[in-house]
């Protein structure tokens, strides 16, 4: 019975260039500012008798609950691994991705749903009010949005500063459908203000969504050219082949690789520590492992690339 005289290398590079910085303390004051907010919010809109202000406010308390989605992820992924989850934690912040996209076009629909009822029959609506309390949700909704302004690498913060940029976005609209109302006496101008911003916040959560459901399929970022990396492999001194290359998100701002080299005189720890430092600095590529074969004439199971 033949046996397989195959050189395995392994080498694990554990990139740090990459790690997010600690957004725990703007979660907490996104949350208690956004709260608050929502109580008062809710409070003047039944007071006033402003479908519009009340709606904004259950969008609103949407958002905390994206935001707190957001904080357990990010708490979790900085977790440590353990003999169940041998990965740690780290993609759970691209299931909040998913959530937080979700929890959008939800408040979309919620939105939208209003409108067009608003178009059908305009209804009386305090242009006051709705300047001042949708004023100070422009200062909260923008200031909790500046929180999470610096980490449009990681996913989970980027949906967390669309969800605050939307409600900053809103609440102007919402300011700006108040002057219109008052100074023309319009009541329509609210329910057509709330189409445009409908529109846009659509977009970005279009974006949101098409990306965290690619991460969470195991597609290769987008960030990193998969030619391009096969080609720098291919190309290494001493390999003659390369095959069963996987490229795959961790987590929202870490990517692992795994790949075998046919390489064979072999290879030492050397090459491969050099390798796991050089595809972490050219691709941006964190964790890698890397199985060397010798290539003695019985054909790799994973060869054919399709496995």
């Amino acid at each position: 019975m033949g046996a397989h005289h195959h050189h395995h290398g392994h080498t694990h590079g554990h990139g740090h260039g990459h790690q997010p910085a600690s957004y725990g303390r703007a979660f907490a004051i996104g949350v208690v500012l956004n709260t608050l907010f929502v109580v008062v919010e809710a409070g003047f809109g039944f007071w006033s008798g402003s479908m519009a202000l009340v709606a904004d406010a259950g969008h609103n308390l949407s958002d905390v609950l994206s935001l707190a989605v957001a904080w357990a992820a990010s708490v979790a992924s900085a977790r440590p691994a353990n003999a169940r989850f041998t990965w740690g934690y780290k993609s759970s912040s691209i299931l909040a991705a998913l959530a937080n996209a979700g929890l959008l076009l939800v408040a979309l629909g919620a939105i939208l749903f209003e409108t067009v009822q608003r178009l059908a029959d305009p209804a009386p609506v305090a242009g006051w009010t709705m300047i001042v309390v949708a004023g100070i949700g422009i200062v909260v909704n923008g200031a909790t949005a500046l929180l999470f302004a610096g980490g449009g690498h990681d996913l989970n913060i980027r949906g967390a500063f669309l969800h605050m940029a939307a409600d900053a976005l809103v609440s102007l609209g919402v300011v700006i459908a108040g002057v219109a109302i008052l100074l023309t006496g319009a009541w329509w101008v609210d329910p057509l203000t709330s189409l445009v911003i409908v529109a846009a916040i659509g977009w970005g959560t279009w974006g949101l969504l098409r990306d965290s459901l690619r991460m969470g399929l195991l597609a290769v970022p987008p960030s990193i050219d998969e030619t391009a990396v096969r080609g720098y492999l291919a190309g290494l001194p001493g390999v003659t082949q390369v095959h069963d290359l996987h490229i795959w998100p961790m987590s929202t701002t870490e990517t692992a690789l795994s790949v075998h080299l046919v390489m064979p005189c072999g290879s030492d720890d050397g090459f491969l520590h050099d390798l796991a430092h050089r595809l972490e600095h050219r691709f941006g590529i964190g964790h890698t492992t890397v199985q060397v074969e010798r290539g003695s004439g019985h054909p790799c199971v994973l060869e054919d690339g399709h496995v």
